[in-house]
């Protein structure tokens, strides 16, 4: 039986299905033959809910026009419609909000059917990090009896309903809640592009999960779309571990000087990333 649900959230921009299943090798590799089968990999997948209309917008740009840096034009069409599409209307039952965190729950409720005991470990990159932190942000206002005006949590019940055919167990609400949750390894994290505007005393972090949850932001520093979280707040400041590395250092490092869509992408093939990861995991398993 598993005991560490390690669940992977994708960012921003054209994402294959497949997407973690490097790190989800590396992390089976690193733990050995003896404690491989312990870890059950899950990965969040909403690109599809928006690709199909930026690819098209996309076709049409590429073939009545001319325009320059095809591949950084696509990455910032593909990149920052995907932080507009999550972001408008969210509270409309069916956005692409409520969808986003509906897959979310979904690969919790696995876990949860899997062991549910079993402690998870996230692992966020870019957009998926608000994607995260909104879902478990909403989860908790919700579980403490607060109003949440949009997403899964807005009414659980009705989405369990709609989703699985049934109501979820007190047990499972409480995991689809993240209330197992020991870890949080986030890269390339863009959670302050999402409360920049807000009043300082309205950005607040989510409350740790467990007591022994440990959240761990890397970015690089020539990543414009990696931020620091500390700063944000005395809240941020005393839950998040912060840690500045140079993402996808090695055999294209000429290529990641300065900021480009490739060093936003390298983080997760970086030993700066896979390490701490591991140990996240072992600490659970051993």
């Amino acid at each position: 039986m598993p005991t560490v649900a390690l669940v992977a959230v994708h960012g921003m921009g054209e994402t294959p299905r497949d997407y973690a299943a490097g790190v989800f090798g590396q992390m089976r590799a690193r733990l050995g033959p003896d404690l491989r089968e312990r870890l059950a990999c899950y990965s969040v997948y909403y690109q599809d809910i928006l690709q199909k209309n930026e690819q098209t917008v996309w076709n049409r740009v590429d073939r009545q026009s001319k325009v320059h840096y095809d591949e950084l034009r696509k990455f910032m069409l593909f990149g920052f419609a995907d932080a507009a599409g999550l972001e408008n209307r969210k509270e409309i039952p069916g956005s692409v909000y409520e969808l986003a965190q509906g897959e979310i729950a979904r690969n919790l409720l696995g876990a949860c059917t899997a062991n549910h005991a079993m402690p998870v470990v996230f692992l966020a990159h870019s957009l998926g990090c608000q994607v995260l932190s909104s879902y478990l942000y909403d989860a908790q206002k919700a579980r403490a009896g607060g109003r949440v005006e949009a997403g899964v949590w807005r009414d659980i019940d009705g989405w369990a309903r709609m989703a699985v055919g049934r109501v979820l167990s007190e047990r499972e609400k409480h995991y689809l809640a993240g209330g197992t949750c020991s870890g949080m390894l986030t890269t390339g994290c863009n959670i302050p592009i999402f409360v920049a505007a807000h009043r300082n005393m309205h950005i607040k972090p989510i409350a740790p999960p467990t007591p022994i949850f440990h959240w761990l932001n890397l970015y690089d520093p020539d990543d414009v779309l990696g931020w620091p979280l500390q700063p944000l707040s005395e809240e941020y400041r005393v839950l998040v571990e912060d840690r500045a590395i140079n993402a996808g250092q090695g055999a294209v490092n000429w290529m990641l000087k300065s900021w480009n869509p490739l060093s936003h992408s390298a983080y997760w093939q970086d030993n700066a990333v896979l390490e701490p990861l591991a140990g996240m995991i072992r600490r659970m398993i051993e």
